[in-house]
């Protein structure tokens, strides 16, 4: 063999490495530009950026809806306790109940029912910071109590 027949072996040797080194590049970069109309790698990457810039804009305004939605979860009622009571011992049964409806911040009302044979009265009291300026009764104490 001449060192002519070799040198052109190794150079298509050469040349067969490079060739599938350049096949297997070339199907890496279709699939990076796969989706998207772009030519170059440049404009991949201007898309990308765009959706970046998107996205950020997105997250922001999903963090500000977010503390809105917390201010309003803080004040809305999250506490609900219920007792039914009989206050007459003598006649009747547990027909009355006491019913404390408490935010976060332990703002909120007791509302108490009082059932008798022949009436039922009904009472609202607010509650600011898990106490109220009207007198409780044992049993308005006692939800406001389990709901704090």
């Amino acid at each position: 063999m001449s060192t002519e027949f070799i040198a052109i072996l190794i150079l298509s040797a050469i040349i067969l490495i490079l060739l599938v080194m350049f096949i297997r590049l070339d199907m890496r970069f279709k699939r990076l530009m796969m989706g998207t109309e772009a030519k170059n790698l440049e404009e991949v990457m201007n898309i990308l950026g765009h959706h970046v810039e998107k996205l950020e804009v997105t997250q922001k305004e999903i963090n500000a809806h977010l503390l809105k939605v917390d201010g309003r979860l803080d004040k809305s009622i999250r506490s609900i306790v219920t007792s039914r009571f009989n206050p007459f011992p003598d006649a009747g049964s547990n027909q009355s109940f006491a019913i404390a409806l408490l935010n976060d911040e332990g703002n909120g009302v007791v509302l108490s029912s009082l059932y008798a044979r022949d009436r039922m009265s009904i009472f609202a009291k607010p509650i600011v910071k898990n106490s109220s300026t009207h007198e409780l009764t044992e049993e308005e104490e006692e939800v406001l109590k389990k709901a704090k």
